[in-house]
């Protein structure tokens, strides 16, 4: 059997359903054994709209997400997208062509080091060097980016190894189960819950998995211990539920920080190092139980006094079984949290001001959205007010990256979001920044027939760094830019352009945009004036008086 064909069979083995990229002359043989293959070929415009596409694959499905690039250039585009998996926890695989390495290569033309490249921003990377090791090396491969905690990895199949033969057999995935935690680790993290008077449960990134949703459910409707969530954390919780105090969107000073400062113990669960952390441990402090799949990373401010290490749906299952919710358990002040936090995010809701504030935009989003309904956002100064003011009904309805945090991969994560879930209705936000960085998938959309609707929260500016340049004292210099007419650029693909003119209209639009089947742009003019104001000063002067 050809290599490449018995590389793609590998991959269906896997159980592949996409690969997203931009083949080289160097990926050609793999694009030919394709040909009679069940998985399918998303084509893009660029590999880094590849690369977040299969990161976000894996992401909502917790199977490695498969992109391909050739050589050179092509790899060094997936590089922003591979640290995207590998600092949020996305299981990806990334395959990559390169030059012959059994016959001399003609000088350096378009050669670099991929595989060194990858070694910082992957958990494996190698390169193919025979045929025969085709099966255990991408077996390897998928293990290592799927198991906990999921990341990137890399495989470079040069062309002279592609075209040889190969009676390698396929390999069968092991049945492996997540170890679980130790008894006495549990028994203390319960003895802490019943003993403590002001619990706080605090879930983040790690937490945000089907099975470990619904034992955490279970589990708040069992205690009502009040909770909180990263910005990757959101929607593990219903955040309806009255005990759902906030999402810690902001690094301090809102009213999220002083629930974690009243709380006796804090049950952290799915805590990863990549986010910023919602609340700081101090020597004599508040009490942390590290409830993770891994041992907590202790540094100067992060030294639980315990850790139950294991699959986490499994900790959470039996200590719930285990746990007594306790008379003494006061509950008081983070009723008061919970008040303020509802009130502040009810002003300016249903604000008629225009250009848009964001409260208003958020507001009316959520209105679009039905529970499953996924949002996709890109990053800017905006992804703090949908995180901070957005409630998530469901898990990974919010797609928001709090780990590399990059512009661009909005557009795309909306559109694997469709491609996986078809049925669902699915809205990228992006900043006019952000778009402007892969718009060109938009024709990538409209080709693949996607129904699909893409708000540009338009500020002619790099917003959030005018929000840090405020936040700093400094005068507002050198992050303004023009924009084209996105209603005309939207049209120039084949998708739906509209504007919005007034703020009155933005709801009505929205849905009927996300019932009108193609690929809807719609250009909303946004007013950030108040960000410095409100978000650097008002929020943390209110929560003060708590």
């Amino acid at each position: 059997m050809k290599a490449s064909d018995l590389f793609v069979r590998v991959l269906e083995r896997e159980g592949v359903e996409f690969i997203f990229g931009v083949p080289g002359e160097e990926n050609l043989d793999i694009l030919n054994s394709l040909r009679s293959s069940s998985i399918k070929l998303v084509l893009t415009r660029h590999e880094q709209g590849a690369g977040f596409m299969a990161a976000t694959y894996g992401r909502l499905t917790g199977k490695a997400g498969v992109c391909m690039a050739t050589l050179g250039p092509g790899a060094t585009n997936l590089v922003t997208a591979a640290a995207y998996a590998q600092l949020g926890g996305m299981p990806m695989f990334m395959l990559t062509g390169q030059k012959p390495i059994k016959q001399s290569k003609q000088g350096q033309f378009q050669i670099i080091n991929v595989v060194d490249m990858m070694q910082p921003i992957t958990k494996f990377t190698e390169q193919l060097t025979g045929a025969d090791n085709i099966p255990s090396r991408v077996r390897e491969a998928f293990r290592i980016g799927e198991e906990e905690r999921p990341g990137a990895v890399h495989l470079e199949l040069p062309e002279d190894i592609a075209a040889e033969d190969s009676d390698a057999p396929l390999l069968t995935k092991s049945m492996v189960r997540r170890p679980v935690a130790e008894l006495k680790s549990l028994q203390r993290a319960v003895e802490m819950i019943e003993r403590a008077e002001r619990p706080l449960l605090v879930i983040g990134a790690a937490a945000n998995r089907k099975l470990t949703s619904r034992m955490l459910r279970q589990f708040v409707a069992n205690t009502k211990i009040p909770v909180v969530t990263t910005q990757m954390g959101k929607g593990v919780v219903d955040e309806r539920d009255e005990s759902f105090l906030g999402n810690a969107a902001l690094s301090t000073g809102d009213f999220i920080h002083r629930a974690t400062d009243h709380a006796d113990l804090i049950i952290n669960v799915g805590h990863d190092v990549i986010e910023k952390p919602p609340f700081f441990m101090r020597d004599g402090g508040v009490q942390v139980i590290h409830v993770n799949f891994f041992s907590a990373k202790v540094d100067p401010v992060y030294f639980p006094q315990v850790e139950v290490v294991g699959d986490i749906a499994n900790s959470i299952w039996r200590i719930n079984e285990a746990v007594a919710p306790q008379q003494k358990w006061d509950f008081s002040f983070f009723t008061k949290v919970k008040q303020h936090v509802d009130n502040h995010i009810k002003q300016d809701a249903e604000s008629t001001d225009f250009p848009i504030l964001p409260q208003r935009l958020v507001a009316d989003v959520r209105a679009a959205m039905p529970s499953d309904g996924i949002l996709s956002l890109d990053n800017g100064v905006y992804k703090i007010w949908f995180a901070r003011n957005y409630p998530a009904h469901e898990p990974n309805t919010v797609l928001l990256d709090n780990a590399l945090a990059t512009m661009g991969a909005g557009l795309p994560a909306a559109m694997a979001s469709k491609l996986i879930f078809p049925e669902r209705e699915v809205i990228a936000v992006c900043g006019d920044g952000g778009f402007m960085m892969n718009s060109q998938e938009l024709e990538t959309a409209v080709r693949l027939n996607m129904d699909l609707t893409i708000l540009i929260l338009r500020d002619d500016a790099y917003g959030m760094i005018k929000w840090k340049q405020a936040k700093m004292g400094f005068e507002h210099f050198g992050l303004d830019y023009g924009n084209p007419d996105f209603v005309a650029y939207a049209d120039s693909y084949g998708a739906k352009g509209h504007r919005v003119d007034r703020t009155e209209d933005l709801l009505p639009l929205v849905k009927e945009c996300n019932h009108v089947n193609g690929v809807h742009v719609i250009d909303v003019p946004m007013d950030y004036s108040n960000n410095d104001r409100i978000l650097n000063r008002e929020i943390k002067a209110l929560s003060q008086t708590l």
